[in-house]
């Protein structure tokens, strides 16, 4: 059957791109269907903050009118501006085993992005790393946590066998916050400093404070992230719909905020229960029954995406981020929460990776950034330096 590429332009091809992976995934895989609300609202020009500082284009591919495959390809203007690049990316990558819709689909946005002036094309990123990112090359087995993607196996060897190169793959470490047996021994003397040395407290996040708090993780995530391959920093925009985000998956007791005796501000951890749990239960749907999960949340989930935990510099020696780790593991002895994925952390942050083995973490999945490079002598997309993490070092 012959094939056909178009954008997406109608109410109804939003539909049906937003309904594409439901009939490819079903519910016989590890696939969690989102809420088709949420997806919609979320590619929403006007209520999404990314069109704000960038631009995108969505694409269905469809033989006999019937969807095959979809794509986005955008441009953030944001990273090109803080980087000094000329990068496009594609996201929201679903395709059946068809190597000629994938190809379709990659020519398709290589083109939009040719005609705004890209040299490259990077991704899958959903318009943002941090909304979901890569093809899932390992770990198909475990159903996705919260902002993850999940993929059939095939997709790896079809998306090489079409052209495209690994960028970067990024890791996700299995942790058990439950057991003491992994906590470095001066953790517990770090703490205990912090608290009496330096009189450091923890404060619990609440709905009312979630985005003035957030403001400091925006200041922490800015300074820290800064070097990583692929950063853009959050702007006031990004950080005011981050906020309404997490109303959605707010949990007081793991959003926390180190101060000290005076009030300042000078750490955040922010860990979020793994709602993906929920959503396998509701179909995508809020009516009729979904609802009925969601409000019984607290009872049906079991882990969580162990999160950011930054601290100010100034502050990094009074052992604040010690307490705030402890916190971690003082919670999951009375919480439901036992067990969660630390991610993603790119395969070039070797200090990062050595840390989570350190913790007797283990790598459960890694996802693989493509790129595709038509401009003029462009350069390998790594950070100047950077090493590959080796898992037995």
């Amino acid at each position: 059957m012959s094939l056909e590429i178009r954008p997406v332009a109608r109410r109804r091809d939003v539909r049906a791109f937003v309904d594409l992976p439901f009939r490819l995934y079903g519910t016989a895989t590890p696939w969690v269907p989102p809420l088709k609300v949420e997806r919609r609202l979320y590619l929403n020009r006007r209520l999404n903050p990314f069109f704000r500082h960038g631009e995108a284009e969505l694409f269905l591919a469809e033989r006999a009118g019937r969807p095959v495959g979809r794509i986005s390809a955008h441009v953030d203007r944001a990273f090109n501006d803080y980087h000094a690049e000329r990068w496009g990316w594609f996201g929201f990558l679903e395709v059946a085993d068809d190597a000629e819709a994938l190809a379709g689909l990659l020519d398709a946005g290589e083109r939009w992005l040719r005609d705004r002036g890209c040299e490259r094309m990077v991704g899958p990123a959903d318009f943002t790393l941090n909304d979901g990112c890569g093809i899932l090359v390992d770990g198909f087995e475990r159903p996705p946590i919260i902002r993850q993607n999940w993929n059939e196996p095939y997709l790896p060897a079809l998306c090489e066998g079409v052209g495209l190169e690994k960028a970067m793959d990024v890791f996700f470490w299995h942790l058990e916050i439950a057991d003491r047996a992994q906590m470095l021994p001066i953790l517990p003397q770090l703490a205990r400093d912090a608290r009496e040395k330096h009189g450091m407290r923890i404060r619990k996040m609440s709905r009312r404070s979630l985005r003035r708090d957030l403001d400091l993780f925006g200041e922490l995530y800015n300074d820290a992230w800064k070097k990583n391959w692929g950063f853009v920093p959050y702007t006031k925009e990004d950080l005011d719909a981050y906020a309404l985000d997490m109303q959605l998956v707010f949990d007081r007791e793991w959003f926390m905020v180190a101060e000290t005796a005076e009030g300042q501000p000078v750490g955040v951890a922010i860990t979020v229960p793994d709602v993906n749990q929920v959503l396998a239960r509701m179909g995508g749907r809020v009516l009729p029954l979904g609802w009925w999960h969601f409000v019984r949340k607290r009872r049906i989930i079991d882990q969580c995406r162990v999160g950011f935990l930054g601290v100010k510099p100034e502050y990094q020696h009074t052992g604040v981020a010690a307490l705030l780790y402890l916190q971690h593991f003082d919670l999951a002895e009375i919480e439901r929460i036992t067990s969660g994925e630390m991610g993603w952390i790119l395969e070039t942050n070797t200090g990062m990776n050595r840390a989570m083995k350190a913790m007797h973490g283990r790598i459960v999945k890694r996802y693989r950034l493509y790129e595709r490079r038509f401009g003029p002598d462009v350069a390998r997309a790594w950070p100047e330096g950077a090493r590959v993490w080796d898992p037995s070092s």
